[in-house]
């Protein structure tokens, strides 16, 4: 599943990187306005019906068929939904390019919703090798018609077409990978209403954390802003956000078969929180220590104003990845009302500050509203934590000192190494130096991370999966190598 988020990731960051040379901010940021409606219409028909499907483990094909022409149904309305606030979103947003965009976004999202309904057994069934196959090739078709598109037209209907084929290329291959045929079907409407009402909830609040910011900032300083701001955000949260959400896939079938068994669920809960934290921490950190060579090596001196924005939305992303594990941890036991109030207060808390500091302070007091939610989010998360799934904070914190520690001795070595060692001028220089650093903080996290653990007792968490994984690896590979010798 993290091979799976690296491959579809990775196409989609090497994506923004080669798209940032060749289109202006301007074209990032219409889309983003664009797209920001879309995601509204899109978190409304999030029912989660995928997430219902693999909680019961007794699923039928009428709970399977009914899924699916509730969503063809929503993907109908939804597209007539989009047409017709193409308009009235063009005048707000004072952009008449968005009516077209609006017009294809609707066709692309009436296709998505007759995607095949028979893949959900993927993850259900644990079959992550065929659920990464699916996905990546859909990605795939999208990296590719997007670049194409970019280096033609040099234009923002680049992005358009690309995600355009992503959603069609994603339904065909839905057909063409599982065999499974759905028919229309009402039949289990209330079941799957009854888990999935508080998940639409929660859909609409995480929209609003993540997608509903777009909106200020587009409403109140203009489409550049909103391009360098959705940027930043992708770059400063690619560790956190691309390794969090393959760990939260992949563990929610399991932990939904541990739902009966606290200390069993505690367990997974305490290894998954302590695996991401141990990867997400120094890499989040990274990006904010050498945000500024990065930027300057990866986007170009036209991007320049992000630097600071990256680096405190990287932050953010840090106490994000605190957060792994518990979201599944909810759902699992039916306490998904929880994520609702985890991310509540992005709405009230975050929206209210980002009206007040954008205008004083730019998008610096973008990132800042958006991280003072966030801790905010993270105090209620440790509370409900201990009283929902009976996880004591004590437990919690120990998955994050020792990576926390090691990370504080890498960016302090970083930040040396950047105060006596002034930026290269060149790019083949830049890059060299990057790299150093890189490689200097690495080691450094490495070494401290694991005296650490050492001088704990070797508990059980990141550090003990890591090692047995390399351990076990290492042994195919020279048993590989005996019998090839032999």
């Amino acid at each position: 599943m993290i091979l799976m988020r690296v491959v579809e990731r990775g196409l989609g960051f090497v994506s923004t990187l080669l798209l940032a040379r060749l289109l202006v901010p301007a074209d990032f940021g219409l889309v983003a306005m664009a797209m920001s409606v879309f995601a509204l219409l899109e978190v409304l028909g999030s029912f989660s019906f995928d997430m219902a499907l693999i909680q019961n483990q007794q699923a039928e094909r009428k709970h399977f068929d009914t899924a699916w022409t509730l969503a063809v149904i929503y993907g109908v309305v939804s597209g007539m939904g989009l047409v017709a606030l193409a308009w009235p979103a063009a005048t707000f947003f004072g952009e008449s390019r968005l009516v077209p965009i609006f017009f294809a976004l609707a066709a692309g999202g009436l296709v998505q919703s007759f995607k095949n309904v028979g893949v959900i057994a993927f993850q259900k069934e644990l079959d992550f090798r065929k659920e990464f196959n699916f996905r990546a090739a859909r990605k795939l078709v999208e990296f590719t018609v997007t670049i194409t598109l970019a280096l033609w037209l040099r234009s923002y209907w680049a992005l358009v077409i690309g995600a355009l084929s992503g959603r069609v290329a994603g339904t065909a291959i839905s057909y063409l990978i599982h065999p499974y045929r759905p028919r229309l079907s009402l039949a289990s409407v209330r079941e799957l209403w009854s888990f999935s009402a508080w998940m639409l909830v929660n859909n609409i609040i995480v929209y609003a954390a993540v997608s509903g910011y777009d909106f200020i900032i587009g409403r109140v300083a203009g489409s550049r802003s909103l391009g360098l701001y959705s940027v930043a955000y992708e770059i400063s949260n690619l560790p956190t956000t691309e390794l969090v959400m393959p760990v939260s896939r992949a563990i929610f079938p399991g932990f939904a078969k541990l739902s009966h068994d606290r200390q069993g669920l505690e367990n997974a809960l305490l290894n998954a929180a302590s695996l991401v934290a141990l990867i997400t921490f120094p890499l989040g950190a990274g990006i904010a220590v050498l945000a500024e060579p990065a930027v300057r090596l990866i986007l170009g001196v036209k991007w320049l104003e992000a630097i600071p924005l990256i680096q405190i939305l990287a932050v953010y992303g840090i106490i994000r990845s605190a957060h792994a594990g518990t979201g599944p941890a909810y759902i699992a036991i039916g306490a998904q009302r929880a994520i609702a109030m985890i991310n509540l207060p992005h709405l009230v808390v975050g929206w209210p500050l980002i009206v007040l500091l954008v205008p004083k302070l730019g998008l610096i007091g973008a990132g800042y509203a958006v991280l003072t939610a966030s801790v905010v989010g993270t105090s209620i998360n440790l509370y409900l934590s201990r009283r929902l799934l009976a996880v004591p904070t004590r437990k919690l914190a120990a998955c994050f000192w020792r990576p926390f520690v090691a990370v504080s001795a890498m960016v302090a070595i970083e930040l040396a190494m950047l105060h006596r060692w002034p930026l290269e001028a060149t790019v083949g220089g830049l890059l060299v130096q990057t790299l150093l650093f890189v490689a200097a903080g690495a080691t450094v996290y490495i070494g401290v991370v694991m005296a650490l653990w050492l001088a704990s007792g070797k508990p059980a968490g990141g550090e003990q999966i890591v090692l047995a994984q390399v351990l076990r690896r290492s042994c195919l590979m020279f048993e590989r190598c005996a019998r090839k010798a032999a």
